[in-house]
This record gives structure tokens, C-alpha cells and sequence, in this order.
């Protein structure tokens, strides 16, 4: 039985909703726009690792000198192809990278948590001396983790849309645009405190009592599309891995660049590691 066919979460990334979910989306978040501007080399030959729908493929395409995207799932795949079907995208674990020779690429990226779903540890391992091997010496690895500590959920709010909103109520009028839009903030604000004071409990109830929150490493389940088996781990336990197969830390930012990097707050971390100079098995 192939790793695939164990993998619980191979399932969910393959449904044809999921994958059509993916493919809808088109965008870098804030950490992603600076870890590719710092550390994906113009002209670089790229691997992605979980391209998923192919959300940040574009920005890759236009920055690479060559492109390979790569992801488990045959439809995650084929709606890349059909977004970008100039791209070379193909179907490939992230624990087998077979398929390319030593030292194929200058950047490995494994965008939004891509690393956290390979089940079991084993699979992870495996990935890890694939990139290596796959890397160019000191080449770049960026990808981004969750973390177990995370319980506090900070309100927040879209407030250009409320700002929108008044704008059309106000028709035009600055003075009342600018009252409804001070109470539509009152409100919203009122309601995004409850919300996150309901989600930060319900984080310290599923976490707290587990070995993942205290250990700083293990696996949680997560809710999003129905359920998935999710690694999580602290940077600490993640920099300490990497650097057992010759990987050297560039960077680690907080998942929005907000300078709001409490540990309790912040749901992930974005990594930037250097390849090993040597290719010394592990």
C-alpha cells in the first residue's frame, strides 16, 4: 500500500469542491509577498510543493526563470493546468520527488501549511532529505507551519467594506457617510470582540488539554473542509529539525507581518531556510 493511500487527508484535497475552491483563489498574503521578495531569487529555477490551486503560482511564474509545480492531488493539478496551462505542473508526493535529478532547483516553496498535512511523520522526513537532495547547495527552502500555541484569536474586521458601505447609504453626503460609518464601526467592532472572545475559548478548550500545546509539536485535527489530520509545531522544535538535516535558518515571521507575533496569537510561521552546502544523507 502506497503512503498516499494511508494518507487520511488525500482524500478531502482530491473532491472536485475542494479543488474548485482552490482554484478560485489568486493571491499572496502579506509574509508571502515579503519572504518571495527576500529569498526567491529573479530568474531562479523554482519547485513548488503543494501548488493546491495554484494560488501563488502566478507570482512564481513571472519571478522564475523555470517553473515545476507539483501537488498529490490529480485535481488540484489538473485545475492548475487549466489556470496556467502554459506551466509545467505535474502529479507527485511531496515525500517522492523522484522524478527530478540533484540539485534541480535554486528556491523549494511549500506555500500556506503545505508541510503540516504530510501524515505520517515518516512522510515529512522523507520530504525534508527530498528537498535537500533537490536543492542546489545552499539553496532556498520557504514554507510556512502552524502553531500549537495559538488560543488567542484577535478581532478583526474588513473595514474598507464598512467604508463602502456608508459611502453608498451616505449617497454621496461626507458628513453623514462619516456617522454611519462611525456607528456601523461601533457595531462591527462590538460583534468582532464576541466572536473572537468565543473563538479564543474554544482554542483553549481543544488545545490545552493536549500534548501538542505543551510539547510544542504534534497533531491536532482541523476542521476546515470537513477535517484534516494537521502537524503543528513551535518554531524552536522547527528550526531544530531542520537543522538535523543540514538546513540553516534565513528568517521567521509571524503569519501576517503585523508585529503581533505573540506566541498565543500568532497561527503560523513563515520560514526561510538555507540548503546544506554538502548532500550528506541523514
Amino acid at each position: 500500500m502506497s503512503s498516499n493511500a494511508r494518507d487520511p487527508n488525500l482524500p478531502v484535497y482530491d473532491s472536485v469542491e475542494v479543488a474548485e475552491h482552490y482554484a478560485g483563489l489568486s493571491y499572496l498574503t502579506p509574509c508571502e509577498q515579503h519572504m518571495f521578495e527576500s529569498h526567491v531569487r529573479v530568474g531562479a529555477r523554482v519547485l513548488e510543493i503543494g501548488v493546491g490551486g495554484g494560488r501563488v503560482s502566478g507570482y512564481l511564474l513571472q519571478r522564475a526563470s523555470s517553473y515545476t509545480g507539483v501537488d498529490y492531488a490529480p485535481k488540484m493539478v489538473d485545475a492548475c493546468r487549466r489556470k496556467y496551462p502554459a506551466a509545467d505542473f505535474r502529479v507527485a508526493d511531496a515525500s517522492d520527488l523522484s522524478g527530478f535529478s540533484a540539485g534541480s532547483f535554486d528556491t523549494v516553496v511549500m506555500a500556506f501549511n503545505t508541510i503540516d498535512y504530510l501524515v505520517a511523520d515518516s512522510r515529512r522526513a522523507h520530504c525534508l532529505s527530498e528537498v535537500r537532495r533537490v536543492l542546489t547547495p545552499a539553496g532556498v527552502m520557504i514554507f510556512s507551519s502552524h502553531n500549537p500555541r495559538a488560543v488567542l484569536v484577535s478581532p478583526s474586521w474588513n473595514r474598507q467594506r464598512l467604508r463602502s458601505m456608508a459611502t453608498r447609504v451616505g449617497r454621496g453626503r461626507p458628513l453623514r457617510s462619516k456617522l454611519i460609518y462611525g456607528g456601523l464601526t461601533g457595531a462591527r467592532a462590538t460583534l468582532a470582540v464576541v466572536q473572537a472572545a468565543v473563538n479564543s475559548a474554544r482554542r483553549v478548550i481543544q488545545r490545552f488539554p493536549t500534548r501538542t500545546f505543551w510539547h510544542g509539536e504534534g497533531y491536532l485535527f482541523d476542521s476546515v473542509h470537513g477535517g484534516l489530520r494537521t502537524h503543528y509545531w513551535i518554531p524552536s522544535h522547527c528550526i531544530a529539525d531542520l537543522a538535523s538535516y543540514g538546513f540553516r535558518v534565513l528568517e521567521v515571521q509571524g503569519d501576517d507581518r503585523s508585529g503581533r507575533e505573540h506566541p498565543l496569537f500568532t497561527d503560523w510561521y513563515y520560514y526561510a531556510f538555507a540548503a546544506p552546502l554538502g548532500r550528506e544523507a541523514k
